[in-house]
This record gives structure tokens, C-alpha cells and sequence, in this order.
């Protein structure tokens, strides 16, 4: 076998066995693999036959504990697996042939990357001694990979099967979570071997360190109750911590305000009187400031990206960083830490508490009350909010809203990327973990519809919503089909302005309106090329084609009505085509490669804060 190596490894303990090996089966690499499927505990597969991997497909017929579900393409195989993946906890399975197969999963195995998704990528690969010749349906995925996976193989021996999937789910569900790539050539799937489970696996090297330092908790926890102006600034690594039960205890404990990133969303109720909402370009302006004039930063799972930051090096300026994560190469790589903490969220949150109230017992109970006046009198003056279109039509920010509001408890929500993204962070309120599945670190145009089918097919008796902009629809809308086939019933709502959006929004502020190539309702040679006029494509039509219900809302009117109608039928997809006004912006935003001190509340509105704590 031929093993490429991207990252660390580390020393798995046994995958489900009872404790027992079985006694070996004789086999084929492509039997070999199925059984190895089913003994990790996969259920559910995404995927595309093909050439090379079609050897696994024929036993894959047979298996009465993994299904598979058929997608249109590969990059909605990749989202679907990332969807269920984020829905249930489970390492999401994706599986594609060789050559233009494996690369249409590189666009969901990069954000999977991004956005700690773990996910198992299987490619099948041509056969060993025709690998580097240019065979029919040659690419050297894993050389193509190896930036944007936490580890991925190359299998050229039946026999190694076994012990490569096990450790390719042991590495992408432990630590940091993330996309493992395992290439299979075509004669290694062919090939008789022995099939025996547990494997002997050897992960030399890799392993993550869980358990935070006792010294570096004391630390943290005394600067915690010594701060006035501390902010608990969370990320994404909480929620794969399921460490959330624990974050709002320690939030309490302290009394200190909290901030949930993109990827952090329902981490902390949204409804918590010490939630001030997300930070970052598109943050409330009371998390955008908060963490600006904090004289403490306690990072959580989360990695000072640039969309949070903004202009670096004006980024906090009073502000010591406390930095827990679970990836050592986070802490310090944007902003230097002076306590930094390695260990897996929910350990740390753990300690912490216990910390703090060892502080709080010894007389150091942490007082904000200040703080939290400027914190009040900042959420109070700045509060998230949107104007009514005055033509009449409908406000995509009032659509989404309502869609939260009149969706069954527990629905799974999961968006595009561009404006319809930040509403639907911005105005559904999330308050359980999970509820919210979204692109944040590649910002993947066409996630929404793929990662809900995902989402659906791991949470079947959860409502699923895909908030998708009409740019991202036309990406993967093709998965509908995928859906109506496959009785997944998701819903989803197309925000269409008629445009990309949140380009057309730059173009607006930062390009004297010049629309360039954004508009999608009309071609270059329109004489009005605003008017709404023939719908290409129209949506409905589309959409019935695919298998879906579908229903279009044009009247404000009738907006609850059309919402209520979607909630009510779920024994197929359904689709409803929301024509919003064009002009309808993202607010608050903070340009790019700017201070977050140059935060706008809403066009030409620049907050002031009349404060005088910049000493």
C-alpha cells in the first residue's frame, strides 16, 4: 500500500467491535469495503458510480445497513455528506469514481476543510500500474487534496482496506474534525483478500491533546474575574465540543457578555439577555464594538479569522487574548495569545468554571456593571432591524424572519452564501445547537439545497429549510430531484432579488452602482435590463419538474399564508420562489480591509458611541 500523509495521525481506539475480532471472511477489497462501512457504523452514503469505484457499488446493492442515496452530482454528494454530518453529529460519507468524479468533490472536501466538518471521502482510482501514466480517468486526487484534508490515503492492496477506513473516520471524528480522502485503486477493489474487524491500526504521531493545562485554566480564570470589560467570543469548536450546556453555565457564572460567530450560531441562545449576537463584517453593532473595546478576549473554538477581525492590527486594541482550541496551529497564528489553552472545548469550559468559582470563593467575583451599561446603551440605540421596500413588494429580511418564526420547534436551517446568508443569521433566532448549518470559511455558493438534503436524511423527523439565495439555487438545484426520489423532504426558500446579491451590494457602495455582470433575470442585450420581465428560469416550472411542490410569493399579503402552506406538506420537497426587492441590503458592514471601528449601522449611518473608555 501507498500511503500519502496530510497532517498529523493518532492511535485510534477500536472502532465498534464488542471487543471481539471476527473471524475472517474471504472476501473481495470491494466487499471488503462495504463491511468496513457498515462496521464504523456509516448509514448513509452519498454518491455517483463510475468506472473505478463501480467494483464497490455491485456489494454495495446487498448491504442491508448502508444506504445510499443517488445524487445528481458530486459536489452535492460532498455538501450532502457535510449536511448530515453537521445534523447528526455522525462523520458524513461521500463517494465518487475517479478523474472529474473525485475532483467535483473538491469543492465540498475544501469547505468541509474550512469549516471542521468530518467527513470521509471515498474515490475509487485507477488500477495501481496504470496510476501515473494518464489513464482514461486519471487524477492524482490525493496530490489535489493534500492542502485541504486533515489526512487522506492512497489504497493499492485489498488488504489494507479495512485499516485504512478505520482510521480515515477515527481521524476525521477526533480532535479538530475534518475531511479524510481515501483513494482506492480499481485492482485493490477487485482483488480477493480476508476481511477480519477490529483492525490493528497505527496512527504514530497523532494525538490530539483534549486535557487543557491545569496552570494555564488559573490563568485564564483570574484574568477572567480581574477584567471590567471581558467578552466571551465563541466559535464553531463549542458546538463540536457539544460543549454548549457548558458555555452557558460558565456565561452565567461570570456574567460576561457573549458573542457567537457564523459557525457558532445556537451555540448560546440567541435569546439570552447576555447574547449580543455575531460578530464580524456583518455582526451587530454590539458584538462588533464589544469586542473592539474589550480589555479581555476569551476565544473559544474560534480562530480570529479576517471576516471577524477585520483590519488586524486595529482589531481589540485593549484587549488580552485568552485562546482555547483544540488545534494547536490556531492559537497565535492571527493574533497572539497571552494565555493560550490546546484542549477540546467542553474540557476547557469545564475547568473554567471551576476556576472561576475558586476565584469567586476567595472574594474575586469580576465586576462589569459599567460594561454592561455601554453594552446596553450600544444594543439598545444600534438594534438589528430593516426597512419595508416602499413599492410594495416584499422584504427578503421580513420573508426570512417569518419563515423562522412560523417553522415547527427544532427545524434545521441551512443557507447559500451572500445577503440571504446574513438575514438568515441575523433574523431566525437560534437558540438549540445544530440548527443552523451553513459555508462560513470558503463561503461555497450552492451549499444550501445539497446540505439540507443531507441534513434531512440524518434528521428525518426534524423540518428542514434551505434559505438559498437564486445565485446559489442554479448551482445545485439539480439535488431536488436527488430529494423528490429519494423521500427527503426538505423545503426551501428561494430569496430572489434577480441578482448575485451581495455583489451587487459592493457594486452599489463601492463601484457607483455599475452592475456588472450581476444581474441574472436578463440578458446583455435587454433594452431595460432591470425589468423583471420573462422569468429565466422560472422556478415553479423548475422546481415541478424536479418532483416538488411548488409556489411562488410576489404580495406581502400573502406571505404567512404560502409559509404556512410549505410547513404543511412533507411528503415531498418543496420550493417557494419569494420574488424580494432588488435593492435590499445587508446592514451592519464593515468594508473590506477596514477597522471595525468603522463600523456603519445602515447606509451613511456611522455609530457614535460618545464614550471616553478608549484610555
Amino acid at each position: 500500500m501507498t500511503e500519502q500523509a496530510t497532517g498529523a495521525h493518532h492511535p485510534q481506539p477500536r472502532p465498534r467491535s464488542g471487543g471481539q475480532h471476527s473471524a475472517p471472511e474471504h472476501v473481495t477489497g470491494a466487499q471488503s469495503l462495504i463491511r468496513s462501512l457498515e462496521e464504523v457504523g456509516a448509514d448513509t452514503v452519498f454518491g455517483i458510480p463510475g468506472g473505478c469505484i463501480l467494483p464497490a457499488y455491485d456489494p454495495l446493492m446487498d448491504s442491508t445497513k448502508v444506504r445510499h442515496v443517488l445524487v445528481r452530482h458530486e459536489q452535492g454528494a460532498g455538501h450532502a455528506a457535510e449536511g448530515y454530518a453537521q445534523a447528526t453529529g455522525k462523520v458524513g460519507v461521500c463517494m465518487a469514481t475517479s478523474g472529474p468524479g473525485a475532483t467535483n468533490l473538491v469543492t465540498p472536501i475544501a469547505d468541509a476543510h474550512m469549516d471542521s466538518v468530518p467527513l470521509v471521502a471515498i474515490t475509487g482510482q485507477v488500477a495501481s500500474k496504470a496510476i501515473g501514466t494518464d489513464a482514461f480517468q486519471e487524477a492524482d486526487i490525493v496530490g489535489i487534496t493534500m492542502p485541504i484534508t486533515k489526512h487522506n490515503f492512497l489504497v493499492t492492496k485489498a488488504d489494507d482496506i479495512p485499516r485504512v477506513i478505520a482510521q480515515a473516520f477515527h481521524i476525521a471524528s477526533t480532535g479538530r474534525p475534518g475531511p479524510v480522502l481515501v483513494d482506492i485503486a480499481k485492482d485493490a477493489l477487485q482483488a480477493r483478500t480476508t476481511f477480519s474487524w477490529p483492525p490493528v491500526m497505527d496512527l504514530p504521531g497523532y494525538r490530539p491533546v483534549t486535557k487543557p493545562h491545569a496552570k494555564q485554566i488559573r490563568e485564564a480564570a483570574k484574568l477572567i474575574t480581574q477584567a471590567r470589560r471581558p467578552v466571551l467570543y465563541v466559535g464553531g469548536g463549542v458546538l463540536k465540543a457539544k460543549a454548549t450546556a457548558e458555555l452557558k453555565v460558565l456565561a452565567e457564572l461570570t456574567g460576561a457578555p457573549v458573542t457567537t460567530t457564523l459557525m457558532a450560531l445556537g451555540a448560546f441562545p440567541d435569546q439570552h439577555p447576555q447574547h449580543l449576537g455575531m460578530p464580524g463584517m456583518h455582526g451587530s453593532v454590539a458584538a462588533v464594538t464589544a469586542l473592539q473595546k474589550a480589555d479581555l478576549i476569551v476565544a473559544l473554538g474560534a480562530r480570529f479569522d479576517d471576516r471577524v477581525t477585520g483590519k488586524l492590527d486595529s482589531f481589540a486594541p485593549f484587549a488580552k487574548i485568552v485562546h482555547a482550541d483544540i488545534d494547536p496551529a490556531e492559537i497565535g497564528k492571527n493574533r497572539a495569545a497571552d494565555v493560550p489553552i490546546v484542549g477540546d472545548a467542553r474540557e476547557v469550559i469545564a475547568d473554567l468554571i471551576q476556576a472561576v468559582q475558586k476565584e469567586h470563593s476567595e472574594g474575586h467575583p469580576g465586576d462589569y456593571g459599567m460594561w454592561w451599561n455601554d453594552l446596553n446603551r450600544w444594543r439598545e440605540t444600534y438594534p438589528l432591524g430593516y426597512d419595508q421596500p416602499g413599492d410594495g413588494s416584499l422584504s427578503p429580511q421580513q420573508v426570512i424572519e417569518r419563515i423562522g418564526q412560523l417553522a415547527p420547534e427544532g427545524t434545521i436551517f441551512t443557507a447559500g452564501v451572500g445577503q440571504h446568508q446574513m438575514w438568515a443569521a441575523h433574523f431566525i433566532q437560534y437558540d438549540k445547537p445544530g440548527t443552523w448549518l451553513n459555508s462560513g470559511g470558503a463561503g461555497t455558493m450552492g451549499y444550501a439545497v445539497p446540505a439540507a438534503m443531507g441534513a434531512k436524511a440524518g434528521a428525518p423527523d426534524k423540518a428542514v429549510w434551505a434559505i438559498d439565495g437564486d445565485g446559489c439555487f442554479q448551482m445545485t438545484n439539480q439535488e431536488l430531484a436527488t430529494c423528490a426520489l429519494n423521500n427527503i423532504p426538505i423545503k426551501v426558500a428561494v430569496i430572489n432579488n434577480g441578482a448575485l446579491g451581495m455583489v451587487r451590494q459592493w457594486q452599489t457602495l463601492f463601484y457607483n452602482q455599475r452592475y456588472s455582470n450581476t444581474v441574472l433575470h436578463s440578458g446583455p442585450d435587454d433594452v431595460n435590463p432591470g425589468a423583471r420581465g420573462t422569468r429565466v428560469p422560472d422556478f415553479v416550472k423548475l422546481s415541478e419538474a424536479m418532483g416538488c411542490y411548488a409556489i411562488r410569493c410576489e404580495d406581502p399579503a400573502d406571505l404567512d399564508k404560502v409559509i404556512e402552506e410549505a410547513n404543511s406538506i412533507n411528503d415531498r420537497p418543496v420550493v417557494v420562489d419569494f420574488v424580494v426587492h432588488e435593492d435590499a441590503m445587508v446592514w451592519p458592514m464593515v468594508a473590506a480591509g477596514t477597522s471595525n471601528d468603522e463600523i456603519m449601522a445602515a447606509r451613511d449611518v456611522r455609530p457614535d458611541f460618545g464614550d471616553n473608555e478608549d484610555d
